[in-house]
């Protein structure tokens, strides 16, 4: 199974972005993808950006990510 995370691009430097996952950042590569500016939100599966995704689709799935987990906790 493969899974993109909903990322925010927070910072970007030639080919690589910094990406953050609430208050986790992670450098990503952007060799797969064009016109990614800072502040969108996008896909990130193996370290690389996938995809451009529009805010309210990342919020929800960033959402229903942390439901399913506090589900796991209890």
């Amino acid at each position: 199974m493969c899974l993109g995370v909903p990322a925010k691009v927070v910072r970007i430097e030639g080919q690589e972005a910094t990406v953050a996952i609430g208050s986790v950042e992670y450098q990503s590569s952007l060799l797969l993808i064009d016109d990614v500016k800072v502040g969108d939100y996008i896909l990130l599966h193996a370290g690389f950006v996938i995809e451009k995704i529009d805010p309210a689709e990342a919020e929800e799935t960033t959402r229903l990510f942390n439901q399913i987990s506090n589900m796991e906790q209890e």
